[in-house]
């Protein structure tokens, strides 16, 4: 009963909920496709498929620097089937299959760049934010 549990509770969260969907209709993914299909940071996700992995949903692969994601071998068939067909006319999930197209058009590589640029920018964005709220404060 522990393991049902914890199996459910991993699915419980709607970001584990999308991984889980994507990787039943794709063999295996990249941790920076899941991060941009996601639109939220690796070490969110990361989090998230460790969740996943910990239940037992989830096994991985390392191919160099990049960790491959796809459904665990255990995972519950009828698990799996339930979760299918509750999210057949979810919008998220139809939402999700375009966009998944569009990111496994792009070589890993382009996608791992432009992910760590834009983490760059978004750095040097709050960066010039603290520093201009500091000199308002002070003023």
């Amino acid at each position: 009963m522990r393991k049902t549990l914890k199996q459910i509770k991993a699915l419980s969260d709607g970001n584990r909920f999308r991984i889980v969907m994507a990787l039943s209709t794709h063999d295996e993914l990249c941790v920076c496709q899941i991060t941009e299909l996601l639109k939220v940071s690796t070490p969110t996700v990361s989090r998230h498929m460790s969740i996943l992995q910990n239940a037992g949903l989830l096994e991985n692969r390392k191919d160099a620097r990049w960790v491959h994601y796809r459904l665990s071998e255990s995972f519950p068939a009828a698990l799996l089937g339930w979760i299918k067909t509750s999210a057949l006319d979810s919008q998220i999930i139809l939402q999700d299959k375009q966009t998944l197209e569009a990111i496994l058009d792009s070589p890993i590589d382009d996608l791992c760049r432009t992910q760590k640029e834009r983490r760059i920018a978004d750095r040097l964005g709050n960066m010039i934010e603290n520093t201009v709220q500091k000199e308002i404060d002070n003023g």
